[in-house]
């Protein structure tokens, strides 16, 4: 498909961020843009699964949160479990004092860029694909525009570049933006640096607690972490697709893999998330008739991604190369996806951004000579916020990799063990459960 020579805003990557960021200029009533991406189609992959209170409110704020709240499952509490009992549930009920979205939206990331999709289609927009971006460089005529060349060989000028095209950005890199952890060049948490994430069904299928819909459950076992979330068959149409079972409850698992077992498969296959499944998640899960008296057993294998995790962030979200750069979601800072902060953040990254470039527009029409300013505020702020995201991520996988082996020889207990007992008190105090539902939803972090 042939692209135009010349627009105001290019975005380039059409995930969640990107495809906010054109919702975003639209609400602010500006249409001339251009959004592409490198595939010829929407991942099915669907990592994220969670948005959280504030980005539900940013969401809403450009009117595009309806369709997701149709099809999403309004989750009512993150629950910490050890493999048999519950240790703390963070409830989101006293949300409400403070939104009125009170909850976190369960939701597979393929369904949320589904519905964003649509949603940009049906006021006029196409995402064009597939175009890869190749090369850079600052337009001769014009020190403001920067031409930006694609592999098939066409060049779009433009004033303004989103670069929303992901962990492996290539706008990130033309643009010579350094990436790296902020606290220096290692892993943090080397144990939790490698996960498998599935969305899985059962013959037959489990039941028990956990098994329930409107609660994720993060398990907290050997070192490890668990999480597992029932998705129900709310999501069986878009994730099996036509020609399979549309009955069965799906669910999703995430879990750490220790790195003594060896690096896992970049598509785990049906029996290594078996086994994963046997060995960290929840009994009632388990096909171990002696953890589990109805044991129960991978049926169908819709989706599964075996990676490695750890932080990241570009020392600077703004720049310029004729035209004005900038990063947003993955491209700008990624981090482990406990917590589930990821998409959130790039989604609140993007509508900010868009606010700031719309601002910078129109300044620039009443006055051609104008300055920075409004942008690189934008950029230190989200710069500072990608920080505090970082930071309260690491703080979770520290927690969760606390062993369960005994400290000392004089202290016959593990920081495990301490550390499932101050759960198991401290969930007994409705404050307690109020500020990690605060910390979750992203209210204070917006």
């Amino acid at each position: 498909m042939s692209l135009p020579e010349n627009t105001t805003v290019l975005i380039v990557g059409a995930g969640p961020a990107g495809l906010t960021a054109a919702l975003t200029l639209i609400h602010n009533n500006f249409h001339d843009f251009v959004i592409v991406d490198a595939v010829g189609e929407g991942s099915n992959s669907s990592r994220a699964v969670a948005i959280h209170c504030a980005t539900i409110e940013a969401l809403a704020s450009i009117d595009v949160v309806d369709g997701l709240l149709s099809q999403g499952i309004k989750g009512k509490s993150i629950r910490i479990i050890s493999r048999s009992s519950q240790l703390f549930e963070v409830k989101f009920d006293p949300l409400k004092k403070h939104s009125a979205h009170p909850y976190a939206l369960f939701i597979p990331q393929c369904v949320t860029e589904l519905v964003l999709m649509q949603k940009l289609q049906s006021l006029g927009v196409q995402v064009q694909r597939p175009h890869r971006v190749v090369g850079m460089k600052q337009n001769e005529k014009d020190s403001r525009v920067t031409d930006v060349s694609f592999e098939d060989g066409q060049v779009i000028s433009a004033r303004y570049i989103i670069g929303a095209d992901g962990a492996r950005s290539t706008i990130r890199t033309i643009a010579g933006i350094e990436f790296s952890d902020p606290e220096g060049p290692h892993i943090v948490n080397e144990e939790l640096a490698q996960m498998v994430a599935a969305d899985i069904t059962f013959e037959p299928e489990p039941v028990g607690p956990v098994t329930l819909e409107g609660h994720l459950n993060a398990e907290v076992f050997s070192g490890n972490l668990f999480m597992f979330l029932p998705f129900g068959n709310h999501f069986n149409a878009q994730l099996l697709g036509d020609g399979k079972p549309t009955t069965k409850s799906t669910f999703r698992i995430l879990c750490s893999i220790p790195i003594k077992n060896g690096e896992p498969p970049r598509a785990p296959p049906k029996e290594y998330i078996q086994k994963v499944v046997d060995a960290y998640g929840p009994a009632c899960i388990s096909s171990d008739p002696s953890l589990n008296p109805r044991p129960v057993k991978v049926d169908q294998l819709v989706w599964s991604s075996g990676f490695r995790t750890h932080s990241a962030i570009a020392d600077r979200t703004f720049t310029r190369l004729g035209a004005a750069i900038f990063l947003v979601g993955d491209a700008a800072h990624i981090h482990s996806p406990i917590g589930g902060q990821g998409m959130n953040l790039a989604i609140r990254d993007a509508i900010f951004l868009a606010h700031a470039v719309t601002k910078h527009i129109q300044a620039s029409a009443e006055n051609p000579d104008v300055d920075d300013t409004i942008l690189q505020e934008f950029a230190e702020a989200r710069h500072a916020r990608a920080l505090e995201v970082i930071g309260f991520t690491k703080t979770l996988l520290k927690l969760g990799n606390l062993p369960y082996e005994s400290y000392a020889w004089w202290m016959p207990v593990s920081w495990a063990s301490i550390r499932d007992l101050t759960l198991r008190i401290l969930g007994g105090f409705d404050f307690v459960q109020a500020k990690v539902a605060w910390g979750l939803s992203g209210l204070g972090r917006r």
